[in-house]
């Protein structure tokens, strides 16, 4: 994982995907709009990149949450795909990234 400079200029959420993170993985949108904005670890996702740029993120929220997201760049604007808390494996990846300057 990498910091990738992505410049968002706001989010645009489809219902189902901000639905599904909310009901299946507990993640609220606000949460996931706040990981996206505190200089998260992102990388692009070649796997499911196919039809439009896919890019996944490790976050974490002033409350200490840590998130993966997957998420799409449309006029500027995030889309996000998935919003979940991290696995063990990402968030020991993420700590070892944290611990890099």
């Amino acid at each position: 994982m990498v910091r990738l400079v992505v410049r968002l200029t706001g989010f645009d959420w489809d219902q189902a995907n901000w639905r599904k993170s909310e009901l299946k993985h507990g993640v609220a949108a606000a949460e996931a709009e706040e990981a996206l904005l505190k200089d998260p670890l992102c990388q692009i996702d070649p796997r499911h990149s196919d039809d439009e740029q896919r890019y996944v993120a490790l976050g974490e929220t002033s409350e200490g949450r840590r998130l993966f997201i997957s998420f799409t760049v449309r006029r500027g604007r995030a889309r996000v795909i998935s919003a979940r808390p991290m696995s063990r494996k990402e968030r020991a990846i993420y700590d070892e990234a944290k611990k890099t300057p």
